[in-house]
């Protein structure tokens, strides 16, 4: 053929591809044939000479190079291509580039063929044979299409009408082929499931119950249906933590412990509860395994992770099973670095590191290791580099002058891309340092793509630490200076009206000649700088220290001097202690009934909450002596929430609203009601912590009491809501009869990931999007929000347009006139939701909390000043912290399927974020 040019190309990167015929039989993948049957179509439409002939070719090996990448693209690892899929992939490239003619010659080339096919007389009367699989010893058996049928029929029971084993069974069978291996068959199963997810959140469970399938046969060495694996569950339980502790993976003081007692505990029936992101994540990234191979199947994993917390108890077995029923039931879920060293012979369990740096070089060396060996075993790192001296100070040592503080961060950034926590998660840390220092204007660069890339860190996180006095001078339009902090002592360790004095004073010294090194500049230049870099990098974080320390309830013994890598923990470090602090979360929305927030059981959840991260700070593994000896004097642990979305949905609130706000004020309130209970109570089992007296606790001051020491510190510049619904009198009692076991209690975390295990909407975040792709460690992954799905399927309108609309639209629903108007701002995204509310939300939790909150801003269409508002309200509102700054120009559902009916194709793809005026420009009208 002359339009087969294509066919001579290298085939050898498409040796990882197969196509599939319609008989089931395999053959090699050649995008040479793809050129060729559309040649023909051109040929049949438009002849195949001359000046036409010259024009084909060119379009022929064009629109082949795009199908071929298309479908690369949905397999980029290899993988197999059904015929009908190729076909469906021309006729699109076809009808996208403008041949509609040749195009409709095709799909009736198709049809007249299909239509054959149909009419065909078979011309043997024996049946065609069987397909059959290739096992990992070469041998091939006949695939047991029976089983195949059960397990997916098991994976829909319960799931409803509109989940269809037949849907899945028709998948599967196309896209098989005889002579398949036995591994890629059983992934076939959840292959065929996984596109239908957008068609129904049904699917999502479905197709995790099949993922089950496929973990049982890797983890038991054989096939076993869940009512079979059911009964073996208890059996498979105590061998299970034999060889796991003969395989050194688990302690083995957890084979001390009643393993038929805890294995006839388990709840087998909840392995059906996992969505298909969930159960992936556990899988590729918390199941423990020995050579690949998975030994823990996902109710073993909930029982290690309670029996490592259940160690040292007295009735251990006892609180296991307790610790078991919550964490399995998803109404509180462990931290990440619980789950994945719970019951190991490595138990580091905590979530967060914060250092202090100091100002010599030994001390800043000791830093960086100590970063290496806490990110070695699953900790996120926050720095406080404010201590040391800027550049261009003097050295008495060397006689010579620094380099500042961004030459050392720089190994800070590489370090943490070195030691990645053993393959399981990413290293993360974040550089903080005060508004003061001379070096800010370069640390807020330090993010940029432009520039010298020996002084940026293009993987590092990093935040401001400002103090009041800074905010002050912005809204007052004011002067501020820079200094080097081996020259001003006094300001790192001091804040409120004790940092406000020292600061003058130091003013006032410069201004004599009294020191050398300072810079005097507007404001509102670094303010400006700030939202600046934000936007265009989205770094650094804007922190607040003076709320974090006048607020600390363990301000007699240090300073807050920084937050974490999330900004939510706020806890004293210096040069002799390392802060640690012990994260979980809350699944708010399961605490939610037709009668609203279930107190009852909210209390019980955070009582064996707190228990357990309580055990973490004994039970922990310290890779550093100033982190051990901190955790167990000040014994801080961070009880958070996630599923607050979720809750607001059930009870039928947007989160943009008064009541939205109201839920936020109240349910925290009773979170932090019986977690500062609950730790009291430990205190009268287990003693005080060892810094209890002079703390605000022993003061009789609540976190909602050390309101008023901010009050008195900002004056008119504090506008919080100091409103209450519970009657804390018995809490305040208990607290001064028995002490507090935790110097703190409270934190929210982004629950990033333990969220997606549990299917909940993650911490205090508002709905992403209705309809999206989720990417991760474990990669690409639909998200529908069924709550939108019950509402619509309700009225009636739950159909493909309505997946294709909201496909179309970016999972937003405002756009679509077949959603009734009410149902609207009960589903508005994060980017439609103002940035206001969510500040207006989180400050009616800060009152309650004694750290604080991993608080993301969402902009849809940021300006200078719509930024400069929001984190001035923040600050008027006594936020402590907040985290990233987030605009449109994340993942999307791809648009390519919305034209053609094929709807089950959702995937990833980055959009540039909007373009805006350089922040607070004084020459931008956008800006005024």
């Amino acid at each position: 053929m002359p339009f087969s040019d294509t066919s001579t190309a290298d085939q050898s990167q498409y040796a990882l591809y197969k196509v599939i015929r319609r008989n089931g039989g395999v053959v090699a993948f050649e995008p040479g044939k793809i050129a060729v049957a559309m040649s023909k179509a051109f040929i049949a439409v438009e002849g195949g000479t001359g000046a036409a002939s010259a024009r084909v070719r060119d379009v022929v090996a064009r629109l082949t190079e795009q199908v071929v990448q298309t479908l690369m693209r949905r397999q980029p690892g290899g993988g197999n291509f059904h015929i009908e899929d190729i076909q469906d992939q021309v006729e699109l490239a076809l009808m996208r580039s403008g041949e509609h003619e040749v195009a409709r010659a095709y799909v009736l080339y198709r049809e007249a063929r299909a239509r054959e096919r149909a009419q065909a007389v078979p011309t043997e009367l024996s049946p065609q044979p069987s397909l059959r699989m290739r096992r990992a010893d070469g041998s091939e058996v006949a695939i047991d299409q029976a089983r195949l049928q059960t397990v997916i029929e098991e994976a829909c029971a319960g799931l409803g009408d509109q989940v269809s084993p037949a849907e899945i069974i028709k998948g599967v069978m196309h896209n098989i082929y005889d002579g398949i291996p036995e591994e890629e068959l059983f992934k076939a199963n959840i292959l065929a499931a996984r596109p239908l997810i957008e068609r129904d959140p049904g699917y999502t469970y479905a197709t995790a119950r099949l993922l089950l399938d496929q973990i049982r046969r890797e983890v038991m060495g054989e096939a076993l249906t869940h009512a079979e694996m059911s009964a073996r569950y208890p059996e498979y339980f105590t061998d299970y933590i034999k060889t796991g502790i003969e395989y050194e993976l688990i302690d083995p003081k957890l084979g001390q412990f009643d393993l038929a007692v805890l294995g006839a505990a388990l709840k087998p029936e909840r392995d059906l509860n996992f969505q298909y992101l969930g159960l992936q994540i556990l899988y590729d990234r918390y199941f423990i395994h020995k050579d690949e191979r998975r030994i823990e199947l996902p109710q073993a994993f909930w029982m290690r992770v309670a029996m490592g917390l259940a160690v040292s108890e007295i009735d251990r077995e006892a609180r296991a099973i307790e610790f078991y029923e919550v964490l399995s039931s998803f109404d509180f879920v462990s931290s990440t670095p619980t789950l994945f060293n719970a019951g190991t012979l490595r138990p580091q369990l905590s979530s967060c590191f914060l250092t202090t740096v100091a100002d010599d070089l030994d001390g800043i060396y000791d830093a960086i290791k100590e970063n290496a060996l806490l990110s070695k075993f699953s900790g996120g790192l926050g720095n406080d580099w404010t201590p040391v001296r800027a550049l261009g100070a003097y050295i008495k040592g060397t006689n010579g002058k620094s380099q500042g503080v961004v030459p050392f961060l720089k190994v800070v950034n590489d370090t943490a891309v070195a030691v990645n926590q053993g393959g399981k998660r990413k290293g993360a840390v974040c550089a903080y340092l005060e508004t003061w220092h001379l070096d800010i204007e370069e640390f807020l660069e330090l993010r940029k793509n432009t520039g010298d890339d020996r002084r940026r860190t293009h993987d590092m996180n990093t935040a401001n630490w400002i103090p009041d006095l800074f905010m002050e001078r912005v809204m007052e339009n004011g002067e501020w200076t820079l200094f080097s902090p081996n020259e001003v002592p006094e300001l790192h360790d001091s804040y409120g009206p004790a940092f406000k004095a020292a600061y003058e004073r130091y003013e006032r010294m410069a201004d004599e000649g009294l020191i050398k090194r300072f810079k005097r500049v507007p404001a509102l230049t670094i303010w400006r700088k700030m939202l600046t870099m934000l936007f265009e990098t989205g770094h650094p974080w804007i922190t607040f220290k003076d709320p974090c320390n006048l607020r600390s309830p363990q301000q007699h013994v240090g300073v807050v001097h920084s937050s974490n890598l999330c900004t939510e923990i706020t806890l004293n470090t210096s040069d002799k202690e390392t802060a640690v602090c012990n994260l979980g979360s809350i699944n708010l929305v399961a605490h939610v009934d037709a009668d609203g927030l279930n107190l009852d059981k909210l209390a019980r959840t955070c009582k064996v909450a707190m228990r357990m991260l309580d055990n973490v700070i004994d039970i922990n593994y310290y890779a550093v002596a100033k982190a051990r000896n901190s955790n167990l004097r000040h014994r801080p642990v961070g009880l958070g929430i996630m599923g607050f979305q979720d809750a607001l949905l059930k009870l039928r609130i947007p989160y943009a609203s008064e009541a939205g706000v109201e839920f936020a004020d109240y349910s925290q309130e009773a979170v932090s009601y019986y977690a500062i209970l609950g730790s009291s109570e430990l205190a009268k089992e287990r003693g005080r912590y060892a810094s209890y007296e002079g703390s605000l606790w022993s003061q009789g001051v609540l976190p909602q009491d050390s309101i008023e020491r901010l009050a008195e510190a900002r004056g008119e510049y504090l506008q919080v809501d100091r409103s209450s619904r519970l009657d804390w009198t018995p809490v305040r009692e208990h607290i001064a009869q028995y002490g507090m076991r935790n110097s703190n209690c409270l934190a929210i975390a982004p629950t990033a990931t333990i969220s997606n295990i549990v299917g909940v909407s993650q911490s205090i975040e508002p709905t992403y999007q209705n309809l999206y792709v989720k990417s991760n460690l474990s990669g690409d992954f639909t998200v529908l929000n069924d709550y939108l799905v019950a509402d619509l399927k309700a009225r009636g309108l739950w159909d493909e347009v309505m997946v294709h609309d909201l496909k179309y639209f970016d999972g937003s629903v405002m756009p679509i006139d077949r959603i009734p108007a009410d149902l609207k701002p009960l589903y508005a995204t994060a980017f439609e939701v103002d940035a206001q509310w969510l500040i207006e939300a989180a400050a009616r939790r800060q009152k309650w909390i004694d750290q604080a909150q991993s608080l993301n801003l969402y902009f849809a269409a940021p300006s200078g000043k719509k930024l400069d508002e929001t984190y001035k309200l923040a600050w008027l509102r006594g936020l402590k912290t907040t985290y990233y700054l987030r605009s449109l120009g994340a993942t999307a559902a791809e648009k390519s399927t919305v034209t053609n009916g094929t709807l089950n194709a959702v995937q990833a793809h980055a959009e540039p974020a909007p373009k805006v005026c350089s922040i607070l420009d004084p020459d931008c009208e956008a800006c005024q």
